[in-house]
């Protein structure tokens, strides 16, 4: 039989479309991972943050502040280190762009939450169609099971998949390979089987010849159907979902000699089938199956289904938590679900979101087509952010010609762009739900993110005067009491508001004050000997200290171990070798204090590390109170300790306080309606339903005092 493009017509156009789809995904992924791997440690392609990946990546090396309280020493981290070659001519002027446009900092933003809320769209989309397809095959077996069952059936799958997240994927994750491999090699192998059994110049379907005439032949009919053939490559995605934990050479690997060919085959197949048997388009693929093997096929899809599902649910879990460190999601409680294997994790009220979405769509659709609709758009939306923001990689990150970063985007751009028009045209058919969806999500993530900043910013406007705190004296006009007082505050410089009306109120604090910010560094991870970065606030007599603790966007702001040992550690460490130290003023330190009348010793680059000297100033990090309370002050004093660190460790046994600011914001009488709606209503809201700072940062309740504020935005 000759290869005829009308003979196949949309079908071949399907398997090329596919095939080149593909192709470009591949490329583009090894390009990525090759280039920058240790950067890109939390891109898992197209899906699972690799959006806010990439907007992170160009915030490190183009400024665009995406977080509020940035210094330079974040810029010393070992995970932030920056390329070394120079600007080029292309990069500097687009960051000089970047820098004289601050509000195209916005609008980058907000394409950057559209991809994601897309993608989170797709972690919705993916489980519900997934399942129910997969569900959908008895039907060709069963010819008279209604349809109501095929919808109870999926459900019961989904809400058994949901509650079953809590666990995490640890203890059935040695599944996950075995069963996509045993999917892969199914697929292929009944791919080959209809390939020779129906039709074997199918394979004719890889020239681009017949592409090109099937879109020249059919027209705007052919456009339209680029939105169905779009679902060719959408679940490839799942995929992608966990790259983000193997190597370069693996991926490369794995895509290149097994997924792409087995795919490649089964779409062939599928299309040799269907060009003998036109009437079985809606339910071709289990059509195509053998009798023999129909039933071991159909148990491997479900699995496979449940599996893919998984797979883009954790993503989900991923990049919310990504959004959380960014501050543009709600704050959601985190559970690390694997001691062994790090980035498993689980948030609740996250899980609960999705089963009930997905229960919604399941029941109110029940239609894979219309969800195909949704599900392409999904899928294509974010391809083509991702690579509208590769190439401002190209050009700021990787120092490329302009003129190779906009034939890049031009090259897949147009391709992606060609498949979301078709896929617009779909909107009404099931399309406007991952648009809904997307939009919900956008408003709250960037109304979160603008109240956020507003209150970081009515925090650096008020925050209490250095010229003020020296008038007071070292007791500071109050009462000081035996302990340690850990004010937390989101401010890297400065003494935070909250301390001035806690003092206020209360005349009466601590004998040693420690100023805590707990900050997200724009890198996915910050190493345990970098976390701490401890300073000194004001004279020596005063007591005062500062302690900035730093996470990448990849963890958990959580502490596993003792943190007010770990913090009374890194203060003896910061006053024993503060002496070596002073004449190191930084620029900040300097900025901040040079108007005063004495000097302030910052240890800005000496963060907590296990040293031989902490060794013998402190036998263990996590024993002190024990070590204390073990051998008393003499076993100290022999140790050499200095004043000042024996104070802090005798204050240290008397307790330690935390003290929280609790603030409520409040619009502007002069704002517009639009903002007192987001401000008073949606992110009051969102700030009382979302979990407190002191769950987040795991303190300890018996020792809360909280300070309630009011801020005007």
């Amino acid at each position: 039989m000759e290869c005829s493009p009308l003979s196949f017509g949309h079908l071949l156009s399907s398997l090329l479309s596919n095939t080149y789809s593909l192709s470009c995904q591949l490329m583009t992924t090894v390009k990525i991972w090759t280039r920058e791997k240790d950067s890109l440690l939390m891109l898992f392609t197209y899906f699972a943050g690799g959006t806010f990946a990439l907007y992170s990546l160009l915030c490190r090396h183009a400024k665009l502040s995406i977080l509020p309280n940035q210094q330079a020493t974040d810029e010393k981290l070992s995970t932030y280190a920056t390329e070394a070659s120079a600007d080029t001519w292309q990069s500097s002027a687009l960051k000089s762009f970047f820098e004289k446009h601050p509000r195209f900092h916005k609008m980058l933003l907000i394409f950057v939450l559209l991809g994601t809320c897309m993608a989170i769209g797709d972690g919705v989309l993916t489980p519900t169609i997934s399942v129910l397809s997969a569900v959908s095959g008895v039907k060709v077996k069963i010819t008279g099971l209604h349809e109501n069952y095929v919808v109870i059936i999926s459900c019961v799958i989904l809400v058994g998949l949901f509650s079953l997240q809590h666990h995490g994927t640890n203890r059935v994750a040695f599944l996950f390979a075995p069963i996509v491999t045993a999917w892969l090699l199914c697929i292929s192998s009944i791919g080959i089987y209809n390939i020779f059994r129906w039709n074997r110049h199918v394979f004719c379907a890889i020239s681009p010849v017949y592409m090109l005439k099937f879109l020249k032949n059919t027209g705007t009919e052919g456009w339209v159907s680029l939105g169905g053939v779009v679902l060719s490559i959408t679940g490839v995605e799942t995929m992608f979902a966990d790259l983000g934990h193997f190597s370069s050479s693996s991926i490369k690997v794995a895509f290149t000699c097994v997924v792409y060919p087995c795919l490649i085959l089964a779409y062939m197949g599928e299309a040799a089938f269907l060009s003998k048997h036109h009437e079985d388009i809606q339910r071709s693929f289990y059509k195509a199956i053998p009798e023999s093997v129909f039933w071991p096929v159909f148990i491997v899809a479900t699995f496979a289904a449940v599996v893919g599902s998984q797979a883009v649910i954790s993503a989900t879990f991923s990049m919310i938590s990504q959004c959380c460190a960014l501050n543009c999601f709600p704050r959601v409680k985190i559970v690390h679900t694997s001691s062994k294997i790090y980035g498993q994790i689980y948030i609740p009220e996250v899980n609960w979101m999705l089963m009930c979405l997905c229960l919604a769509v399941t029941i109110g659709l029940r239609d894979t087509n219309m969800m195909g609709h949704a599900y392409g758009l999904a899928v294509t939306t974010v391809m083509f952010v991702t690579t509208c923001l590769m190439a401002l990689v190209m050009i700021i990150v990787w120092k490329k010609k302009i003129i190779i970063a906009v034939a890049f985007l031009l090259f897949f751009g147009s391709i992606e762009v060609l498949y979301i028009s078709a896929s617009v045209y779909k909107v009404p058919e099931g399309g406007w739900i991952p648009l809904v969806l997307s939009l919900i999500f956008m408003v709250v993530m960037y109304i979160w993110n603008y109240g956020t900043m507003k209150k970081h910013q009515f925090d650096v406007e008020n925050k209490v005067s250095m010229n003020r705190i020296v008038s007071l004296g070292p007791s500071l006009g109050m009462v000081r009491v035996p302990g340690i007082g850990l004010v937390y505050s989101n401010l890297a410089i400065g003494v935070p508001a909250v301390f001035g009306h806690f003092v206020t109120n209360l005349p009466a604090f601590h004998q040693v004050l420690v100023f805590v910010c707990v900050k997200s560094v724009q890198v996915p991870h910050v190493s345990e000997n970098e976390r701490l970065l401890i300073s000194r606030v004001g004279p020596k007599e005063y007591g005062m200290f500062r302690c900035i603790v730093r996470y990448g966007y990849k963890d958990l702001q959580q502490e596993n171990y003792d943190f007010e040992n770990r913090l009374v550690s890194g203060i003896v460490q910061f006053v024993e070798t503060e002496e070596e130290s002073a004449s190191k003023l930084t620029s900040e330190s300097f900025g901040e204090f040079e108007n005063t009348a004495f000097k302030v010793f910052v240890a800005s680059e000496h963060p907590y590390t296990n040293s031989r000297h902490m060794e013998k100033v402190v036998l263990s990090s996590c024993d002190i109170q024990a070590e204390v309370a073990k051998t008393g002050s003499e076993r100290l004093e022999n140790t050499q300790l200095k004043h000042e660190s024996l104070q802090i460790l005798k204050a240290k046994e008397s307790g330690v306080a935390y003290i929280l600011g609790h603030s409520h914001a409040k619009a502007k009488k002069s704002s517009s309606i639009i903002k007192k709606i987001a401000i008073d209503v949606v992110y009051n809201f969102l700030s009382k339903n979302s979990r407190e700072p002191d769950v987040v940062l795991n303190v300890p309740h018996t020792s809360l005092l909280e300070v309630g504020m009011i801020y005007y935005v």
